[in-house]
C-alpha cells in the first residue's frame, strides 16, 4: 500500500469473515514477533482458526473494514458502546494511517453511543499507538489461551460527553 493510496472505510460484511480471519492471523505473526513467543503467536493467531466462531464474534460486535485499492488493509470492532475489542492491521499496511483512521471511526462512534471512556486491552506491541491516541493504562492482565499466557493492558480514553467530540 503505497503511502498516498485513498483509506476508505465501511461497515464489515459477513463475507467478509474469511479475509479479516487472514489478515488478524498476518497482523500477530507479523507485527507481534518483538513482543510475545513463536508459541504465544501461535495461540493468538489460532483464534482465527475457527472460522465460524470467529465469524460470529465480528458479526457481534459493530465492525468496520478499512480499504485501500479495493483490498481489506485493516478492521475494528467496538463492542457495546466503550469497548474497542479488536483493532488489527495488514502487516502490509502498517504504519500508513489505517489504524488511525479505524481507531478514529470507533471513538467517534462511541462517542456518539454517549460512552464517557473508551476501554481497551492492548497487546504489547500496541500500546505505544493507544498512548499516543491518549490512552492511559489503567491495569495488567494476563489472558489464557490454551497452555500460553499473554499479557495486555486495559487501556482507556476519555471522551466528551456533550458534543460526541474526542478528547
Amino acid at each position: 500500500m503505497a503511502l498516498e493510496e485513498k483509506i476508505s472505510l465501511r461497515p464489515a460484511l459477513p463475507s467478509d469473515a474469511p479475509a479479516l480471519a487472514e489478515l488478524f492471523r498476518a497482523s500477530i505473526e507479523e507485527l507481534a514477533q518483538e513482543d510475545y513467543s513463536e508459541a504465544q503467536i501461535d495461540a493468538w493467531a489460532g483464534i482465527a482458526d475457527d472460522e465460524p466462531a470467529f465469524a460470529q464474534k465480528i458479526a457481534g460486535s459493530l465492525t468496520i473494514v478499512a480499504l485501500c485499492a479495493g483490498e481489506i488493509a485493516g478492521f475494528a470492532s467496538l463492542k457495546g458502546a466503550d469497548v474497542v475489542d479488536m483493532l488489527y492491521v495488514h502487516p502490509n499496511a502498517a504504519r500508513k494511517g489505517v489504524g488511525t483512521q479505524l481507531c478514529d471511526a470507533l471513538e467517534k462512534l462511541a462517542a456518539a453511543r454517549k460512552a464517557m471512556i473508551l476501554k481497551a486491552d492492548v497487546s504489547d506491541c500496541a500500546i505505544g499507538f493507544f498512548a499516543l491516541r491518549g490512552y492511559e493504562p489503567l491495569q495488567r492482565n494476563m489472558v489464557f489461551l490454551g497452555d500460553e499466557v499473554l499479557g495486555n493492558t486495559t487501556m482507556t480514553r476519555k471522551l466528551a460527553a456533550v458534543t460526541g467530540q474526542v478528547q
